[in-house]
């Protein structure tokens, strides 16, 4: 698993201050930076062929050349390192989109190649001292040379014509992430997990390589190729990223392994989650929530719409959410409203909600689910994942496509009400907990009672009740949870009237 928010690229904080960098006005400007090596043909095969090359033969640990003072670089001075704006690729160009590489050093000293595809060329980026600029907290004279860049980002007018904002970056193994309008980073995707939360180490395959296709004037969509190379597999990915108020990505991967895997998670989705309404915890901190996600979303290929809120637990839980052909899964952030977090500079309330949505049949398999106890912000503690059945062995190529769905509001309507908070308290019954569930306002006509049907997995449910929320428009449920014993109990509530299913499922694990 990610140790920390800063060991995987992700710290919010190192992103917000290099998008600062990213961020550029829309106009005419110097010539494309850089020297390039001739072009060399590529083709849509070009990536899925090295990566099978690649699996073919015994894993190399990639080769570091980075001087020791770039190898070694504090936080704060690789912040201190800023792309120049004047020299990002295609500024020059008037194309809808810009791109700026990471330096490398820090936890990012492993060289990633980037190229620009242009008619079928490949036209390598080398890297320049002259793309930065570097500052006072920087303990070395500027970079001479290295083979590669730490990563990527591209720009794009996301939220004002006049505007580039960063809305993609690539960043740290095989990381990115990527923005809605009006969103600030928060939650991270990556190209695959291998053996998360097992009891051995969990294994971080990186993308090695990445190439930019030059996009056409006026383009609504920009494509990067990626080769991803690990102990245990390798794979091909193509990415289209079309910005938007939701911001999609369209997934094509090829992966090949080297050696059986045990555990593949495909399209891993990664968060942090400090504390919310349903787990204070023992947080003394003056803001009522700190999360980049408050919940899984679960939509099965049966129908059903599941809601898990998540937790920090007291130690590592892993749930799993058994579906056959999921027509979506994702981190959500619910709760966009400022007064649930009051944090003037994390800004929790505009961080994105990601959903996959596979594209295909991807057959029987699990939503996988890992909460790591986490002691502050600054850690990525909450993984989601798919975990096919079918596994994945050398000779046999898997590939899998999905989109996924960066923004605030849901790629599709809602067919049914949904949970806006959970929260929990001392019951009236002696020994009891209280469980107090809210659902959002529905569509659904007609009338008559409506019943909040609870299960659990252990002890006795006691004064299940469901009522309008007046003041939302929605509905409450309310119920006590009387334990039998200290096991872990999973809990399930829905709202009916009669025969039909009003809400979402309401799944929680509640633990002594």
């Amino acid at each position: 698993m990610k140790a920390s928010r800063r060991k995987s690229w992700s710290a919010w904080l190192c992103a917000a201050v290099l998008s600062l960098a990213g961020a550029a006005p829309v106009a005419a400007a110097p010539a494309k930076p850089g020297a390039s090596a001739p072009a060399k043909a590529f083709t849509a095969s070009t990536v899925v062929e090295r990566a099978r090359a690649l699996a073919a033969r015994p894993y190399q640990e990639p080769r570091q050349s980075l001087p020791e003072a770039y190898a070694r670089l504090s936080y704060d001075a690789y912040r201190d390192i800023r792309y120049r704006n004047d020299k990002a690729w295609w500024r020059d160009e008037g194309l809808p989109f810009q791109a700026q590489f990471f330096h490398p050093g820090f936890l990012y000293p492993t060289p990633v190649a980037v190229s620009v595809v242009s008619k079928g060329q490949v036209e390598p980026v080398r890297f320049s001292p002259e793309f930065y600029t570097y500052g006072t907290l920087v303990p070395a004279p500027p970079l001479a040379k290295a083979d590669g860049f730490a990563g990527l980002r591209l720009t794009h007018p996301l939220n004002r014509e006049e505007h580039f904002d960063e809305v993609l970056s690539f960043l740290g193994a095989s990381y990115f992430r990527a923005l809605g309008q009006g969103n600030v980073y928060g939650l991270s995707a990556r190209g695959v997990a291998i053996d998360t939360a097992l009891p051995r180490p969990e294994e971080f395959p990186a993308f090695r390589e990445l190439w930019l296709e030059r996009p056409a004037p006026g383009a609504d969509r920009v494509v990067v190729h990626a080769l991803l190379d690990g102990p245990s597999v390798t794979g091909a990915y193509r990415f289209t990223l079309i910005p938007g108020a939701r911001t999609v990505m369209e997934v094509e991967a090829t992966l090949f392994s080297r050696k059986a895997v045990e555990q593949l998670g495909l399209a891993p989705l990664t968060s942090m989650y400090l504390f919310g309404e349903n787990d204070r915890g023992p947080s003394d901190d003056f803001r009522p929530e700190v999360h980049d996600s408050d919940g899984l979303f679960v939509w099965t290929g049966e129908g059903e719409q599941l809601w898990r809120p998540l937790q920090n637990p007291a130690r590592l839980s892993v749930s799993s959410f058994r579906a056959r052909a999921p027509r979506a899964f994702g981190l959500l952030q619910r709760d966009t409203v400022f007064s649930s977090y009051e944090d003037l500079e994390a800004r929790y309330e505009l961080r994105p909600s990601a959903w996959v949505e596979p594209v295909g049949d991807w057959g029987p398999g699990a939503v996988k689910l890992v909460e790591i106890p986490t002691p502050n912000e600054f850690h990525d503690n909450i993984v989601a994942f798919w975990v096919p059945d079918a596994p994945l062995t050398p000779g046999t190529p898997l590939r899998v496509a999905y989109r996924l769905h960066w923004g605030a509001v849901a790629p599709w309507p809602a067919t049914a009400s949904f949970v806006t908070a959970t929260r929990i308290a001392a019951g009236d019954t002696a020994g009891a907990r209280r469980f107090v569930l809210d659902f959002s306002p529905s569509a659904a006509a007609g009338d008559g009672p409506v019943e909040a049907v609870i299960t659990a997995s252990q002890g006795q449910v006691l004064k299940a009740t469901a009522r309008r929320h007046e003041p939302s428009g929605g509905w409450r449920a309310t119920f006590e949870l009387l334990p039998d014993g200290s096991a872990p109990t999973e809990l399930r509530a829905y709202l009916r009237r009669g025969s039909e299913t009003l809400t979402e499922t309401w799944s929680y694990l509640w633990t002594p």
